[in-house]
């Protein structure tokens, strides 16, 4: 399934990577919102669920971290490449990247679990034969349609486990202040001091780097010993410390500072979804990671709707104060949120496949 998400992805980058003219450019735009139906997040939580299957519970938070901290330097990389090639080999380059992503995935990467109702041997010994028994062909149908998630099955997870719903509410109010400092910050840098796209160029790679290092060496060594959630907590306290502090930055070198503060915000996501895949039997990993997707799905298109025009009022000669940074409190404020409803999440003892399908 993960190949196939790839697939698509790297067909709409392919379009620009062939031509970039107004024709190809329309057509990109389409299919991108097509795919993105269907691969927004996909590639993501699927990964999530294929090392929450082949991790054991006692180390999943670690290889959580990792795996953000790769994704994290990767985005330093690319941005840094950016810097070096041209307009037209970007597109060729992340084209050709994706490629190799895809083929290395066929290649290296088994599936972790089989499902006799999701899944049938390429060859059986009835094709063998020849002899095809329609009704055994169709019931195999239905098996898989009853498989496929429903909104019955999110609310059967969401009752399932407090400590479920509880990561759900974190991770909701903890995506919409991340994609509202983001939709928000360029803005009002340059209305408060003038950055340009190099600077804030420049502060993703600061931020990139400072996560990438924090995910590949501190949370191996802190995560086995304060446990997740605690982890989880320290982690969205100071992304609320850090967001505050660009609200009330009076230089230009405070946004820096802010910057480094990623050393420690970056353990959240990563402790999230470990929560969350603990609380669930091996054959819902991918449902539980797609539900916590979802929610932050739904928070990015929420995000922007509720802080880019409070951005543009307190931004403008209308504001009913002089605040600038008001917006990106209001953003701290969404993350303090999520900060105290992560102290109250209690690491429960994970719940088995058969709990499910019984409240089910």
């Amino acid at each position: 399934m993960l190949p196939r998400y790839i697939t698509l992805w790297i067909s709409t980058s392919a379009i620009l990577a062939y031509s970039r003219s107004r024709n190809f450019f329309y057509a990109y735009y389409v299919f991108k919102i097509l795919t993105s139906m269907f691969c927004e997040g996909s590639v993501h939580c699927l990964s999530l669920a294929y090392v929450a299957d082949n991790v054991p519970e006692g180390r999943r938070a670690s290889a959580f971290g990792i795996l953000s901290g790769i994704g994290s330097s990767a985005f330093v990389c690319g941005t840094l490449s950016t810097r070096f090639l041209s307009t037209a080999s970007t597109f060729q380059v992340a084209t050709a990247m994706g490629m190799l992503s895809a083929v290395y995935m066929r290649v290296f990467l088994p599936d972790s679990i089989v499902n006799d109702n999701l899944s049938t041997p390429i060859m059986s010994e009835g094709k063998l034969d020849g002899i095809v028994n329609q009704d055994e062909e169709s019931d195999k149908k239905i098996q898989m349609f009853k498989t496929l998630p429903s909104i019955e099955d999110m609310l059967v997870l969401l009752k399932s486990s407090l400590t479920f719903s509880q990561a759900a509410i974190v991770s909701f109010f903890s995506t919409l202040s991340d994609v509202g400092l983001h939709a928000s910050l360029l803005y009002y840098l340059k209305a408060r001091f003038h950055f340009n796209k190099d600077q804030f160029a420049d502060l993703m790679v600061i931020t990139g780097i400072a996560g990438t290092v924090s995910q590949l060496l501190l949370m191996p060594i802190l995560a086995p010993v304060l446990g997740e959630a605690k982890l989880l907590s320290i982690g969205l306290f100071f992304n609320c410390v850090h967001m505050i502090l660009y609200s009330i930055a009076w230089s230009f070198w405070v946004p820096y500072a802010a910057a480094l503060f990623s050393l420690l915000y970056v353990f959240s996501q990563p402790c999230i979804r470990s929560i969350v895949s603990k609380q669930v039997g091996p054959c819902e990993q991918g449902k539980a990671q797609g539900f916590i997707s979802g929610i932050g799905s739904f928070a990015n298109v929420a995000s922007p709707l509720l802080f880019s025009p409070l951005t543009a009022l307190f931004l403008s000669e209308r504001a009913p104060f002089n605040f600038p940074g008001f917006s990106i409190m209001c953003v701290g404020f969404a993350s303090m949120i999520a900060f105290v409803q992560s102290l109250m999440i209690r690491a429960f003892p994970p719940i088995s496949s058969e709990r499910v399908s019984n409240l089910h």
